[in-house]
Parts: structure tokens; sequence; C-alpha cells
């Protein structure tokens, strides 16, 4: 056999691992409150407070905090600030994971769903898994990665916009097979 083929191989193997890895780490670190509903601002609600955390990891606000205050303030300070960017990120992964659930039902119910999509969304997994660690591991470090914090909340904040439209379609599809259905049962018929 060649090398092509073992590479293939390798390749699937790892997407399968991948894959099995991602579903299995998603149901495991779903914080309970998040599991009853997915609100409707899903995605967005963190939004909001993104331009608090680029003031705050600002390098001209070290250096202004710097220039009036003891070095251990400013210490006191930057990890403060590093524990909040954390959490910030924390609020992100939990609602790209309530926006995943929201797309597994979407996909459950949607008999259009092929397993492209499903493909897409298991790279858009691995891809904000691995932006997440990333930035996760640079804010323990010390380093302040707005650029990709930044990256990271539009990835969210997109896959929030696709998920509002695919369930305004879906209520859309559900009221029009109502309608069809009550127009069958009382005889009228639809062409």
């Amino acid at each position: 056999m060649s090398l092509f083929f073992y590479l293939f191989l390798g390749l699937i193997g790892l997407l399968l691992i991948l894959f099995f890895w991602s579903v299995r780490s998603t149901r495991r670190r779903v914080p309970p409150s998040t599991r009853a509903g997915v609100p409707d601002e899903c995605g967005r609600r963190n939004m909001t407070h993104l331009a608090q955390i680029r003031k705050a990891l600002a390098k001209t606000d070290y250096e202004f905090l710097s220039k009036r205050a003891s070095r251990e303030m400013v210490r006191r300070v930057r990890r403060e600030r590093r524990s909040v960017a954390l959490g910030y990120l924390a609020a992100l992964r939990a609602d790209f994971q309530s926006l995943l659930r929201m797309a597994r039902v979407i996909a459950a119910l949607s008999p259009q769903v092929a397993a492209v999509h499903e493909f897409e969304r298991l790279c858009l997994t691995a891809k904000f898994r691995w932006q997440y660690e990333m930035i996760r591991w640079k804010l323990l470090a010390g380093f302040a990665p707005v650029p990709q914090l930044d990256g990271l909340s539009n990835l969210v904040s997109g896959l929030s916009v696709g998920m509002e439209t695919a369930k305004e379609l879906g209520e859309r599809a559900a009221a029009a097979a109502e309608l069809t259905s009550s127009m069958n049962r009382r005889g009228l018929g639809v062409v």
C-alpha cells in the first residue's frame, strides 16, 4: 500500500477522534443552568462586554496605572483583569456550547441536514476549541490577546446570527406545515 493511503487513514482516524472528543466533552462540561433552554440573545449577550474587556487589557491602561501606582498594585490589577478576561472567555464558551445544542436540535428536526453540515459543525467546533485554548493559555501566561479575543467573539456572534436565522426559518416551516395540515383536515385540499 502507498504512503498516501496511510496518510488518508490517519487523517480519517484523527477526524473521528476529534469528533468523539468534541461530543463527549460538550455533554460533560455544560453547566446545568444552561440546559433548560436557549435564550434568544445567546451568543450576543457577552458581546456587549467586549469593549470593557478590550479596555481592561489595553497596554495604555497598564502604562497609565504603572506611572501612578505601586508595582504590587499594578500586579494585583493585572491579575484581577486577567481573571475577568478568563471569566469572559468561559462565558463565550458557554454561549458557544448553547448554540451548538440549538444547532443539534435544528439538525434533528430538519430532514435536509446532510453530512456536509455535520462536518461543518465539527470543523467549527474544532476551530473554536483551538482558538479558545490558545487565548486561554495566553491569558494564563500574562499576555493580552485582544485581537484573538475579538475573533473568537465574532465567531460566536456569527454562529448566533446563523442559529437565529435557522430558528426563524424553522418556525416559518412549522407554521406552514400546521396551516397545510389544518387545511387538509377541513377538506380544503392544497394544490
